[in-house]
């Protein structure tokens, strides 16, 4: 090659180098760093003898909802790349639900594409919330009649609400079984919100966009064995998605993944359509501290429990908004979903989200079997939710 050539040659190469570095170090500024949450856990209230193994997954479980009558339904992550998404455990084995057609996308037929979050509600109905590959297909929520298996609603979201990049991540039910209130998290855009549904008029109205309360803090996870970063620069930051509803419908309790405070709202508020965004705002309220946090319930109480993934660990936060830990156990693997069963049984699922996010699936697979646990907190909660 000629000298002249292999300068040109040489001057491109470093070019190409420079613009690399610089679009490297421009995507750190915006989407790295954070910093770490101290820990807010103390000493168990309870032994580790007091959770129990309810399933060993091949795949690690999503969220998770168990009837009044003990059965059990979960997901399996859609980041997990699973064979089912939506599962009922029959004789401690997943089967398909509600049967193996649903499962695969399908553009005819009704059908799952990326589902994440269940639901029972009181009326006896399984909610299955479906955000569509982060909203790259059609995001939607089904309900299947519980004494039929048969599905019986069907509600597409239109772009508005749940657009392109959005993630559908959790969601509560009103006792009426009429309003569902949904965290849409938006891990990719960061664009996060609230969403509610009404199951009688087929309407869905996205709120609270941009609020400080919907918000991600500038936190990393440190899950056990691994800080959640993906490629060298993208700190894993998650906006709302722990969200619980008292046993009344009254209040919602929701946070961000990624943020140290947990904040409130009535409902009543949220169902005013009168209330413009910025008078609406105004009626969210900081309610107490928490630990990073993924899945919330409540229990008839009224006390709040929490996932930390952080600590594997399963806290309760009461009346008096002081946190309290139950329980702190390694099985714990990015504890998830929860869900009241009968007889005072409150499950948990471990989605182990440091061996399935930005890393190989051999990496996965080598770290089965995955779990779904349960234990007794002395108070019990409504089941499904």
């Amino acid at each position: 090659m000629h000298s002249a050539t292999m300068q040109r040659f040489a001057y491109v190469l470093l070019v190409i180098a420079a613009l690399a570095a610089a679009l490297f170090f421009t995507l750190q500024a915006k989407f790295g760093g954070g910093a770490r949450l101290a820990d807010r856990t103390t000493d168990p209230k309870l032994a580790s003898s007091a959770l129990e193994v309810v399933a060993n997954l091949d795949f690690p479980p999503g969220n998770i909802a168990v009837s009044k009558n003990g059965r059990i339904f979960f997901t399996l992550h859609p980041d997990g790349e699973p064979p089912t998404q939506v599962n009922e455990l029959i004789h401690g084995k997943p089967v398909a639900y509600p049967n193996e057609e649903f499962q695969h996308p399908s553009p005819t037929l009704p059908s799952f594409q990326s589902v994440l979050s269940v639901r029972i509600d009181q009326q006896g109905r399984l909610w299955v919330l479906d955000h569509a590959n982060y909203g790259r297909g059609q995001p939607r929520i089904l309900a299947f009649d519980l004494s039929t298996n048969q599905l019986v609603h069907q509600f597409d979201f239109p772009k508005d609400i749940a657009g392109f990049l959005s993630m559908l991540n959790d969601f509560q039910i009103d006792p009426q079984g009429r309003k569902i209130y949904i965290a849409e998290a938006s891990p990719i855009r960061r664009t996060p919100a609230l969403i509610v549904y009404d199951t009688v008029e087929h309407k869905a109205r996205r709120l609270l966009d941009g609020h400080p309360s919907v918000q991600t803090g500038d936190f990393l996870i440190q899950a056990p064995g691994r800080d959640m970063i993906a490629f060298g620069f993208y700190t894993l930051q998650i906006g709302i998605d722990s969200i619980a509803l008292d046993k009344h419908g009254e209040w919602l309790y929701y946070g961000a993944v990624t943020n140290d405070r947990m904040y409130r709202v009535a409902t009543r508020d949220l169902n005013d359509e009168s209330l413009d965004a910025a008078e609406l705002g105004t009626k969210v309220q900081v309610f107490a501290p928490k630990t990073l946090s993924d899945g919330l319930t409540m229990d008839v109480a009224d006390n709040i429990y929490i996932s930390d993934m952080e600590h594997s660990a399963i806290l309760s936060l009461g009346k008096d908004r002081k946190l309290v830990t139950l329980l702190k156990d390694d099985r714990l693997r990015w504890p998830d979903g929860f869900s009241f069963g009968p007889d005072g049984w409150l499950y948990v699922s471990c989605s182990s989200l440091q061996h399935v996010l930005f890393i190989s699936k051999e990496h996965m697979h080598a770290n089965a079997p995955y779990q779904i646990f349960r234990f007794k907190p002395g108070v019990e909660g409504i089941p499904g939710q």
